[in-house]
């Protein structure tokens, strides 16, 4: 027997576990709902009841047959004791705690060793880095006496075998793993015994040893003044685009008339290379256009495929067609996570190398007239994890090598300096905002935070078939949003090899020119010593030097902004005439449903009956 006004009776709740991992997805679209997430807190809904989802945790699900940690309970609440946004509210993932490092010395005159505080060291496994002036051949030298020291010393590799394992990967680490010959960043990784590791400190070419670690993904867990007139620029818009990218279009808050209109150049992210470091891409899914490609499987033995969908859906928002802010730059993917969403701090180092040098081997054909109209290369990396110094100069150096980057600020609701590599000073460090303009509950804040971007329920590209999408929050979607922007900007520029090219512009200048051009102070909840800037796109306008020299916006107060509507009267005139945006069944001026109240709990009823079909339509697969 069903309870008075529920969708599901208590045994349809308890489904098998692909059911309620069907049910989930379902529930999580609908109050991921752009008209559920615009209604002001005070809103009081109408007599009726309302499905929520109760979780222990929030884990993505993968793949719909896959269960989640824990099997939802589901609840009958009813809507007139709750405020829609309560019932969002419940939705909210738990934040993951990210490690913390510290640095130890252990001899006055020996290289330093920085280790792990907390449980995330890999046993064995160092990052060595070069001093600055060890060049290739001394290194090859270099490796050479190391690789006598480690076979010299038999039952001690005995022993490291013996003990290596490293978080259910099949790897075998014996000796050296990987070199780093970036500019900024030379050295190497491996697994060694500590006798092994004693005689590298003292060795003259070594600056530091780092401990190697485990990395992860950047997701919670559980997961006008100087204005441009945007209408001067002929922008193109995309309607019922994600939220986030009609925010980074929009100066200021959304409202019903904007929140699903995005305003962009045609031209955004032609002739930009854009990898993405992290678990991989779906490089077959259709909104890629054919622009995604498998650049490289950093992990040992790992196959060339995104099993994890945090890596896909982050390139999605780079450059997918609907879902990206560059809907022409080209996807490179570079796999240094596995499929649970974690890996080595040294194969993150590995990929950060393997993006600078594929930039600087781009950088080359353009010049010799071997590739024609490249404009630069961007990187998105949301990933990260306690603060490490390797991680951090491999980043500043591709930096350096000419590669623009984003990065993560986090997700803890701490100060980005003490994450890597939010803290590193040369790539766009990134907080995650809120469809309501406010910072999103888990980014993390500080000085070391550059920008803003949307970062809470962005809906974008996803693994298990080529149409694939979902709908994850975390500060890993906030990267690539600037990521994108990054590429939208630098596809603006005249390509290198054509006759308008000048000096191309630097990852420093372009930096400084995307935090110059932010809106200002449209942010809740920031912190004082947090810059409060949102990215901003140039509403459409693809004439860079304009953009740039219109400068940054300042906000309206809240109170001078064309605010959300309080009552349900005011809600219909606003959304009056767009009911196709809530549900196809309703159509412009329909009056059919007597009063305007009866007529919105119509819509929301409609709403969660097209969610109900879609679940059992899947359900019957």
């Amino acid at each position: 027997m069903r309870h008075r006004g529920s969708l599901f009776t208590p045994a349809e709740a308890a489904l098998e576990p692909r059911a309620a991992a069907l049910i989930y997805r379902a529930i999580a679209r609908l109050l991921a709902h752009p008209l559920l997430l615009l209604l002001p807190s005070s809103l009081p809904l109408p007599s009726s009841s309302f499905i929520s989802p109760i979780f222990h945790r929030r884990v993505p699900c993968r793949r719909k047959q896959e269960f989640v940690d824990t099997l939802p309970f589901f609840i009958s609440i009813p809507i007139s004791n709750v405020t829609m946004r309560t019932a969002v509210a419940l939705s909210v993932a738990a934040v993951a705690q990210a490690s913390s490092f510290q640095i130890g010395t252990i001899h006055e005159n020996s290289a330093p060793v920085l280790s792990t505080v907390e449980a995330n060291a890999i046993p064995d496994a160092y990052i060595i880095k070069f001093k600055d002036h060890v060049g290739e051949a001394q290194a090859e030298k270099h490796h050479d006496w190391l690789q006598n020291v480690h076979s010299s010393g038999e039952q001690e590799r005995l022993e490291l075998r013996k003990r290596s394992t490293i978080f259910g990967s099949d790897d075998i680490f014996d000796g050296l793993k990987h070199t780093f010959k970036m500019d900024g960043f030379k050295g190497y990784a491996g697994h060694f015994h500590e006798s092994t590791i004693e005689q590298v400190r003292n060795h003259p070419d070594v600056e530091y040893i780092e401990r190697d670690s485990i990395v992860h993904t950047m997701l919670p867990l559980g997961s006008e003044d100087n204005i441009i007139v945007e209408d001067s620029c002929s922008p193109e818009t995309e309607k019922q685009a994600p939220w986030g990218l009609a925010r980074i279009s929009h100066r200021d808050t959304l409202n019903f008339g904007s929140f699903n209109k995005y305003l962009y150049s045609a031209e955004g992210g032609e002739g930009v290379d854009a990898y993405i470091i992290d678990t991989g891409t779906n490089v077959e899914h259709v909104d890629f256009e054919g622009r995604a490609k498998w650049g490289k499987t950093i992990p040992a033995g790992d196959e060339d495929e995104d099993g994890n969908g945090h890596g896909t859906h982050c390139s999605g928002t780079v450059a997918g067609k609907k879902y990206g802010v560059a809907k022409k730059a080209h996807v490179y993917a570079v796999k240094v996570l596995r499929s649970n969403g974690s890996g080595t701090m040294s194969d993150v180092v590995k990929g950060v190398e393997f993006a600078a040098i594929s930039h600087q081997e781009a950088v080359k054909q353009a010049k010799d007239g071997k590739r024609k109209g490249f404009k630069g290369s961007v990187a998105n990396m949301s990933l990260g994890g306690g603060k490490t110094s390797a991680l951090d100069a491999a980043v500043n150096a591709a930096v350096k090598a000419g590669i623009h980057f984003a990065v993560a600020a986090g997700n803890d609701n701490a100060d980005a300096c003490n994450y890597s590599p939010a803290a590193a000073s040369e790539p766009v460090t990134v907080g995650a905002s809120a469809l309501d303009d406010s910072r999103a509950y888990f980014s993390n804040y500080g000085k070391c935070t550059d920008i803003f971007a949307p970062g809470l329920s962005i809906q974008s590209t996803w693994i298990g078939s080529k149409y694939a999408v979902n709908t994850i929050s975390g500060t890993s979607m906030a990267s690539p949003h600037i990521a994108g922007l990054l590429a939208y900007y630098l596809s603006l520029q005249p390509a290198t090899d054509s006759e308008f090219a000048v000096a191309p512009i630097t990852p420093n200048k372009l930096k400084k020119d995307i935090i110059s051009v932010a809106t200002i102070g449209t942010l809740s909840d920031i912190p004082a010593d947090t810059p409060n800037k949102l990215a901003w796109n140039g509403a459409g306008c693809s004439n860079y030097s304009q953009i740039i020299e219109a400068g940054s916006y300042t906000a309206k107060p809240k109170a001078k902004q064309a605010k959300l509507p309080a009552t349900i009267e005011e809600l219909e005139e606003a959304i009056e005439g767009d009911f196709e945006v809530v549900s196809g069944k309703i159509v412009k001026g329909a009056k059919t449903f007597g009063s305007k109240a009866e007529k919105f709990a119509k819509k929301i009823h409609d709403l969660v009956e097209e969610e109900i079909e879609e679940f059992i339509s899947e359900l019957s697969e």
